[in-house]
């Protein structure tokens, strides 16, 4: 198991061009990762290519991170997570108008489920629960689905600024949550 410091020396050494720290951090992140990818795409496929555009990322702006107070496993995340959702967003404009009945996901879990610990998910879920309803449902389509600001105020009939509100709140709760547990 690696430790955030070793993460974050990795990091560090692929800012230099360091091959080994790149092939190093990826043994060590790629499985969860991939869960990630595979939780937004709900593709295998797809999820593989996005993982690796998302470490051709990591690669190229690795001297970009810089230690900050948050896990390096946040900003990896966070680079996979905005990959996928670009891939989203891109099938969704290829699908056009009369396709849109194929991106209704499924809300069983998939395979992803299986990458991620069980103890996280049970942390994160509690936490979900937390949150109101509507707000919970509006971070998992953002985040998760990779839906719009203006697409979630639509779809909840509030004003766009109202959603950008209850996203913001609902992630300090959801870090506060998840850090005293």
């Amino acid at each position: 198991m690696r430790t955030t410091a070793d993460i974050e020396e990795m990091i560090a050494g692929m800012a230099s061009g360091d091959r080994d720290a790149f092939d190093a951090l990826y043994a060590a992140t790629s499985a969860k990762l991939f869960g990630v990818c595979l939780r937004v795409l709900n593709n295998r496929a797809e999820a593989e290519d996005a993982l690796q555009d998302a470490f051709v990322k990591v690669w190229r702006n690795a001297d970009r991170y810089s230690a900050n107070g948050f896990s390096p496993m946040t900003w990896l995340i966070t680079v996979t997570r905005n990959t996928c959702i670009d891939r989203l967003r891109a099938r969704k404009a290829r699908l056009g108008d009369m396709d849109e009945a194929v991106e209704v996901a499924d809300a069983a879990p998939g395979p992803e489920a299986l990458a991620i610990a069980a103890s996280d998910r049970a942390r994160i879920v509690n936490c979900m629960e937390g949150l109101a309803p509507e707000k919970a449902q509006a971070v998992r389509r953002a985040y998760l689905e990779g839906e719009t600001y203006q697409e979630l105020a639509d779809v909840f009939d509030v004003p766009l600024n109202t959603i950008r509100t209850w996203l913001r709140r609902s992630l300090l709760k959801l870090r506060e949550c998840l850090s005293h547990d």
